[in-house]
């Protein structure tokens, strides 16, 4: 996902990014005007036109990325069964699946493809948003803009304390686990095909990466 600036992963990408950008100034002529780059609220993202594209703000940053490819969406849609199936028979927490807004601070507020929260923790759910950080995060990498969350939300996660993240891969057919030591994430766990990962955050919680990753996706 680019910033409001914006970096681009390809050129599909930049012509639908400009679009948006566009788009977001002619609406400014009938509101106000929209925040400078690094001045981005939560307020302002509410206010965003609902267009098809998904959006967030980080550290006062807008970033936009376009609808989610198929593979994309099995490879959630497969996860998200396994982790509800987890929270139903543990009863230790509640799974989400995007779009879902999780605020981090005024100035920050994404919307990650999965994520976990424990029963301990529930307060953070409220009605509109999840108002702090999960205590699982997962991405599924989009092509061409791998560097939002293998760096950008990597760092992010980690600064506001989520406790265990994993990255997938559709095309490499890998799950990268990140488990947070103090204020950073240690060296990540890379499970390939054959393997199984198992949550150090979430106790039981294991996944067979064929069975999220199958070949042909």
């Amino acid at each position: 996902m680019p910033n409001h600036g914006y970096e681009a992963g390809n050129d599909r990408c930049r012509g639908a990014r400009a679009m948006v950008v566009r788009a977001i100034s002619t609406t400014a002529g009938a509101l106000r005007a929209w925040p400078a780059p690094g001045r981005w609220t939560y307020d302002d993202y509410a206010r965003l036109p609902d267009d098809g594209f998904r959006y967030e703000v980080i550290e006062g940053e807008l970033y936009m990325s376009p609808a989610p490819r198929t593979v994309h969406q099995r490879v959630s849609r497969r996860l998200l069964v396994q982790l509800d199936a987890y929270a139903t028979d543990t009863g230790t927490g509640e799974a989400f699946a995007a779009p879902c807004d999780v605020r981090l601070g005024r100035g920050t507020v994404v919307q990650p493809d999965l994520f976990f929260v424990t029963t301990e923790r529930r307060g953070i759910v409220g009605e509109l948003c999840v108002d702090g950080a999960p205590d699982l995060v997962v991405e599924i990498l989009s092509p061409g803009d791998t560097d939002h969350d293998r760096v950008r939300k990597h760092a992010l996660y980690a600064q506001h304390g989520v406790r265990e993240y994993w990255i997938v891969d559709p095309p490499a057919r890998t799950i990268d686990v990140f488990v947070l030591e103090g204020m950073v994430f240690a060296e990540a766990l890379r499970a390939r095909p054959g393997a199984t990962v198992r949550s150090a955050v979430l106790t039981g919680f294991a996944v067979a990466v064929d069975a999220v990753l199958p070949p042909g996706g």
